[in-house]
Formats: C-alpha cells, structure tokens, sequence
C-alpha cells in the first residue's frame, strides 16, 4: 500500500446564547421541555412577516473573530440558502455566503477561512408511530417537528483544509468549545447539539486534494476523531482497490463505528445564494462598540494565555488543562493562590491538594477555604508543620466546617513534632514493638525503614515529622 496524505478541513456550527432568537423576540430557549412554545410568525415563515437581525448575536461572532486575530469585516450582508428540508420552515435559511462577518485567524495552530451567523433549522422528531388498535410495531413510521430551535443564532466556522490527522482535528474542536465557553458566546454542549462538528476529508499522494466526502453532525469529540480515522482508512482502500470515491455526504453511527451515504454533496451554486432582499446591509463601522480595537478590550484572558500562564509554575499538564477550563477551580486558584504567593514550592502544592483532594468535595464547600484559609494550610504543609495525612484530616474539616487551619491541627494533636526528645520516645517505642523488623533494618533492608517510620506515623497520630523520625531511628540502631 502506497503512502497516502489526508487533508481535513472543519466545519463547526454553534448556538450563541441570546435571549432572543437570530431574526425575531422569541426566546432562544431550543431545549424547552414543551415543543413549539417560543415561536412567533416570523421564525414559522409566516407570509408577509420581516426579520431584524439579533445584534447581540453579531457581537458575539465579532467577539470570536478578534480572539482568533481574524479580519472583522466593515460592509456584511445575509444572504438565501435554497434548499429544501422538513425542518426549514422558509424553504430557504438566511445565512452569509460571499461577506462573512469575520474572514481569516487562526485558532491552535490551524489557519481560518471565515466565521459567519446564520439561523438554526427546527428540529425533527422520529417518536414511534402510534398503532391504532393494531399490533405493536406495525404502524407507519411517522416524523414530527419542533420549532423551538427554528431561528436560533448560530455561528459557523470555517477552517482551511490544512488538518492531515484525526487528533488534530478533534483537538482543535475542544480548542474552539473552550474559547466560545471563556467568551460567553456559546455553551458548546455537543450532547445536546449546541456544537455540531462537520468534517471534509480527502487522501491523495501528493499535496493536491483527494475526492471531498464530508462527515456531518458529530457530536462528541471522541465521534470525530473516530470517524475522520474510519474515513481515511475507507478511502485509501478503495483507491488500492482500484475504485474511486464519490463527493458525497455521509452520517456517523456510533453503534456501528462507521460512516453511511447519506446524500450526493451538494456545490455552493446548488444552494443558489442571493442577497436577503429584507435585511439591510450592515455598515460595522459606525458602530463604535463593534471595532476590533474595542472589543478587544473587553475579552477576558483567552485560554491561551490563561494556559502559558499556569504553564510558567511547571505545573503538571493535566491541572493546568484543568484550570484552564474548569469556571470553578480556575477563578479560586486564581484569587485564593496566586494572588497571596509567589513560592513556587506553596504554588504547587496548592495546585495539587486543590485538584486532587478538594475538587471531588462540592464545589460550594470552597467557601470554607476561602480568605486565605486555603493558603495557611498549604503554608502549614509547605514548612513541615503538617504531614500529609494530617493536612488531609485538615482539610476535611475544613471543607466541612470551615475554620482556622492551625487551630483545627492544634485541637487534633496533628502538628508535626520537631522536638528531639519527643521523636526519640517514637523511635524507641517503635524498635522495641517491631524487632524483627529493627533486625532486618540492620541488615540493609532499606523497606523495613519505611516500615518503622510508619508505625512511628501511626504512634504519634501523624505529628512525628517523618524525616527526623527516620534519621533517630536509625540512630537508635546505631546506623
């Protein structure tokens, strides 16, 4: 088998969270639990009725533009894509086509073609159909629609197709749901198909493209990368079969772990794009607050940034990916250790109890830790006052009832014994209960040191400083 190039390009659609829908005053609300409650004649197509563009909903994808460092356009419009489906109540969806609202960027290292809005199709239904007295299972099938989501703002980006492997591509959709979760743009459920990812893959044995196949609607991270790799390697078996692939648009089942033909793809010139009639034109420019230089203002610390920043403590890979996206634990690190130490020993210790031992406790118990409580534990962990164990017997308490962290090790005899005469008692108690133990040590058995300064641990209920207690009882051996 010959050495094949996979070239992928990106298409990813997100709903922005508005209070209203893209063109109308009904509530952008796709998940209500009753069917076809927030809708009105405009988002039902009525005859006769006009939309108004969401303007809260161009902010945000002007917003993501100028995160990704992309071209914000001056002169925009929204144009008819002709084509029929059951859930596209017009006929047609109002999206942009030849001026996007943002044009070029890059995002985790992959080059951007555009950003542009556009409204969300209803959504269909497939419920079994009811039998009429007949027996189960032989009645027609039958489709049903909901309208909540008709409308709804939804933002598509647009990469170039210079992706050549599956974990790339999947890592720049988690790159992207973390930016439109940091910018409030999106929630990026992909769950609940608040971001749907569409893939454009082709294989060729040079730098030309291959025959395009496009995998939509994948909804989970580990679905893209699965069905990019599916798709790769049906492609170059069919070439070295001698065969040749058909521009199509094929489904993702999960069950099967395969994709499936769904619909020969279509060219841009299918979809007969024209400019709405109805919707002005927008001029970006004489809207102050719609510049790149003042909205680049108002974006908080993108995740890039946030990541180089963490990175620079030389904390583990995976708490500071954690700390990057998580809304809880990132802000409190932030404003309960950062802000009260620049120790870089303090900083990772506190990284590791905050994400190990306190993260499975819930998230409202932190307040228990807050103003600067936190931090006098870690202090307390950091000079030795406090063992492992103890910190933890600590740290439960505090996360039940909040508290002074030296008070708490006080009360429960936890602090660390640095006093000689003291640790010599341990010592000795522990050589004279475990002799064996005492003899195996003088023959070079390193683990039975171990052994001894945990029963030593034990004995003193976690105060014995471990270090000390390990050299006096090796002194006590005469080693």
């Amino acid at each position: 088998m010959g050495t094949y190039i996979p070239t992928i390009g990106l298409e990813i659609h997100a709903e922005l969270k508005t209070k209203t829908k893209m063109f109308c005053n009904s509530a952008n609300d796709p998940h209500a639990e009753t069917p076809n409650t927030h809708v009105c004649p405009v988002c039902m197509a009525f005859p006769g009725t006009l939309p108004v563009v969401n303007k809260s909903a161009v902010l945000h994808v002007l917003r993501v533009g100028t995160a990704v460092d992309g071209t914000l356009a001056d002169y925009s419009e929204f144009d008819r894509k002709n084509y029929f489906y059951p859930d596209l109540p017009k006929g047609y969806q109002i999206s942009q086509y030849k001026y996007p609202l943002v044009s070029g960027g890059s995002l985790a290292g992959v080059e951007l073609t555009r950003i542009h809005l556009e409204e969300d199709t209803a959504r269909s239904q497939h419920p079994p159909a009811p039998n009429d007295g007949q027996p189960a299972g032989t009645g027609d099938s039958w489709s049903l629609i909901d309208f909540n989501r008709a409308g709804v703002p939804l933002m598509e980006l647009v990469t170039e197709p210079v992706i050549h492997d599956a974990k790339t591509a999947s890592r720049f959709a988690q790159e992207l749901q973390l930016l439109l979760r940091t910018l409030g743009a999106s929630d990026a459920n992909m769950e609940k198909g608040e971001m749907r990812v569409e893939a454009n893959i082709s294989v060729s044995r040079d730098s030309s493209l291959g025959t395009k196949v496009e995998v939509k609607n994948l909804n989970s991270f580990k679905s893209v990368e699965k069905a990019i790799e599916f798709e790769i390697k049906r492609h170059i078996e069919v070439l070295e079969g001698g065969g040749s692939l058909t521009q199509e648009t094929r489904g993702w089942d999960e069950n099967k772990q395969t994709t499936f033909s769904q619909r020969i793809k279509e060219d841009s010139h299918d979809y007969r794009y024209f400019p709405d009639p109805d919707i002005p034109k927008l001029q970006l420019s004489q809207l102050s607050e719609f510049t790149k230089e003042t909205i680049a203002i108002s974006l908080p610390e993108l995740p890039w940034k946030k990541r180089e920043r963490y990175q620079s403590f030389d904390l583990k890979e995976e708490d500071v990916e954690t700390l990057v996206s998580d809304k809880v634990f990132g802000p409190f690190f932030d404003s309960e250790v950062l802000s009260k130490t620049d120790n870089q020993k303090e900083i990772k210790i506190a990284a590791n109890y905050l994400l190990s031992d306190v993260r499975g406790a819930n998230p409202e118990s932190l307040e228990n830790l807050s103003d600067g409580a936190f931090m006098q534990l870690i202090e307390l962990i950091e000079s030795g006052s406090l063992s492992s164990r103890g910190a933890k017997d600590v740290l439960r308490e505090l996360l039940e009832k909040g508290g002074a962290p030296e008070e708490i090790a006080t009360k429960k005899s936890l602090l660390q014994v640095h006093d000689i005469d003291a640790l010599k008692v341990y010592a000795k108690e522990v050589i004279e209960k475990h002799p064996e133990v005492a003899k195996e040590l003088r023959g070079g058995k390193e683990s039975a040191l171990q052994f001894l300064v945990g029963q030593g641990m034990k004995v003193s209920r976690g105060a014995a400083n471990p270090q000390e207690l390990a050299t006096l009882i090796k002194k006590e051996l005469g080693l």
